[in-house]
């Protein structure tokens, strides 16, 4: 049985390709389901963020196939090829490890990463969709991340997205900012909330539903905003986050332009961390329009990485430890299985449902 890892990230796709590829949380599942019939796979896990989009999985056939499966994913006809890694085995090991520990991450050793591994694999197990090998293999990235922040000082420091961020809005005097989160994700509210504690002269939250908006606003010691006077309430804000799971543009090059004609072109920073994106990057063109979105975070994420770095030598030190003891394991355990069989054929009569 072949253990796999494939997908696309920051590393080897723009922004552009990834929101393309991005799956919602509801469908996760289901989609998951999907690939799982369609690639003839034992087991699987399926793990979309802003910065990746991971199968892992297990297959008695060939491995050929697999990064086609990435292609059902994409909303548009793509050649994906040279954007798509493939692990397998002790490599499929090494780069959950390496990811789940935030050593392949945009900033190095964020811990955001563990718990949406977490999260994805929770629903995969739930779902009945992973078995004996990835039971073990998510087990072990675990327990290979908490030893990593125990013992090394990969953690030191704060170089995650949302800190970047907060860094960024902190090169102005926020005692004389106001600054409105446009939200639906959990990283526009914290950020929002993490700038009201850093000084903020006052914090605007908007939510299609108001309810949430109201209880993140209460919280950070803001103001709950009606999601359709957003623009409106944007005329006297300074920095403006968008962080939401929508599908379309909520700011458009067009809105923003009237907006600074009525902000007499007072300076506006916008911040976006939704893949896909939020803010229509055409207002770059802007003048007085500062826009950062997720990769531009890259940069400024980078100033706290060299002390990260030079923890490197010993995560991969315990990494290549766990990495040895689960890949014997595992084979140990696949030799002496009494169901072991050989590949299964292929069938050719699987009905693949439209994915988007």
């Amino acid at each position: 049985m072949k253990l796999f890892a494939a997908g696309i990230s920051h590393k080897t796709a723009p922004v552009e390709l990834r929101e393309q590829l991005a799956v919602k949380q509801p469908a996760i599942a289901d989609l998951a389901f999907v690939l799982k019939c369609f690639g003839h796979l034992d087991e699987i896990v399926l793990l979309s963020t802003c910065n990746r989009v991971e199968i892992y999985g297990t297959t008695r056939q060939a491995t050929g196939h697999i990064k086609s499966l990435l292609q059902l994913l994409c909303a548009e006809p793509r050649d994906l090829d040279r954007h798509i890694y493939l692990y397998e085995d002790a490599a499929a090991v090494r780069h959950l490890l390496r990811v789940a520990a935030g050593l392949d991450s945009m900033a190095l050793g964020e811990t955001e990463i563990t718990g949406q591994i977490k999260n994805a694999y929770e629903i995969a197990r739930n779902a009945g969709l992973t078995g004996r090998v990835l039971n073990r293999l998510f087990q072990r990235a675990f327990q290979a991340t908490k030893e990593i922040r125990t013992r090394t000082g990969i953690g030191r420091g704060t170089v995650s997205i949302k800190s970047t961020a907060v860094e960024l809005i902190g090169k102005r005097d926020l005692s004389r900012q106001s600054i409105m989160g446009t939200r639906r994700r959990r990283d526009g509210g914290e950020l929002c909330s993490t700038s009201s504690k850093k000084g903020a002269q006052s914090i605007f939250i908007s939510n299609r539903s108001f309810d949430r908006a109201l209880d993140l606003a209460t919280r950070c010691g803001g103001e709950a905003v009606c999601f359709g006077y957003c623009l409106f309430e944007m005329c006297d804000v300074d920095v403006v986050i968008a962080a939401t799971s929508s599908a379309e543009t909520i700011l458009s090059c067009e809105d923003i332009e009237n907006l600074m004609k009525a902000r007499r072109n007072r300076p506006l920073l916008l911040i976006d961390l939704s893949v896909p994106r939020n803010i229509d990057p055409a207002v770059t063109g802007l003048d007085h329009v500062s826009l950062f979105n997720i990769d531009d975070l890259e940069a400024v994420a980078r100033r706290g990485v060299q002390a990260r770095e030079q923890e490197l030598t010993a995560c991969h030190q315990i990494i290549e430890a766990h990495v040895a003891a689960l890949t014997e394991k595992l084979h140990t355990e696949e030799a002496q299985s009494p169901w072991r069989s050989a590949p299964r054929q292929l069938s050719t009569n699987i009905f693949i449902p439209q994915l988007t």
